[in-house]
């Protein structure tokens, strides 16, 4: 597989704390890439850095090729970089359909019926909760919802922030078979998980961050079982 975005040394500070510290990344085109890590690590940092969305201190990122270090948040969307934000950011005064036509706001059209019925292929539902508020929603659809809109921007590249947090696991299983099912379709993930287990099972390759550094890298399978892992993360 070939490179799809490579950041370089990234380096990120607020004030006088280094929340990143000149770390590499490299995620493989049409793949799945977790970074995992517990919570303060510098993992939503990492994403926001790589978004354009808090300033990077030190450090370069690629995407396809292209420099894409300097460019504002709304450049880095349109060239097919689509994050999903921690805390199911969705417009609850708005209805699930007027949630998912924004996310196609940067295409010519507010979606396609063929664009619907792939995420109603995901997540039934959605399709069920169509026109109702969102703010009805529970937290589990409230994820799916946020995943969805996200795909009728059509990314090339989709980053999760934590999206099984707070979840029963019967709704976690159901929005890791969705990241599966998307990747499937060709779609690159990196996804930034607190639930180690379940990230390192879906994805071929992996970085463990602590404290703003990376301490591990290589492939799920792999990770899963290192001691390092296993002890710090897995209870054993």
């Amino acid at each position: 597989m070939s490179t799809v975005l490579e950041a370089r040394h990234l380096t990120v500070r607020y004030g006088h704390i280094e929340a990143v510290r000149g770390i590499d990344l490299a995620l493989e085109e049409g793949g799945i890439t977790a970074l995992v890590g517990a919570n303060g690590a510098g993992k939503t940092t990492t994403l926001l850095a790589l978004s354009g969305l808090v300033p990077k201190t030190a450090g370069a990122v690629f995407f396809e090729g292209e420099d894409i270090t300097r460019l504002a948040p709304h450049q880095i969307v349109a060239r097919g970089i689509v994050q999903v934000p921690e805390g199911r950011a969705i417009l609850t005064t708005m209805t699930v359909r007027e949630n998912l036509e924004l996310g196609a706001y940067r295409r010519r059209h507010s979606g396609t019926p063929a664009d619907f019925d792939y995420v109603f292929t995901l997540f039934p539902r959605l399709k069920e909760r169509f026109g109702g508020l969102a703010g009805n929603l529970s937290g589990g659809e409230r994820q799916m919802l946020a995943i969805a809109r996200a795909l009728m921007a059509k990314p090339r590249l989709l980053l999760l922030d934590e999206p099984s947090m707070g979840l029963a696991p019967i709704l976690v299983r159901e929005i890791f078979r969705a990241l599966r099912a998307v990747n499937a379709d060709g779609l690159t993930l990196f996804l930034v998980e607190q639930n180690v287990r379940q990230a390192l099972k879906i994805a071929q390759r992996g970085y463990v961050l602590e404290n703003g550094n990376l301490v591990l890298s290589g492939r799920g399978g792999e990770l899963l079982v290192h001691p390092r892992v296993l002890q710090a993360y897995l209870g054993g």
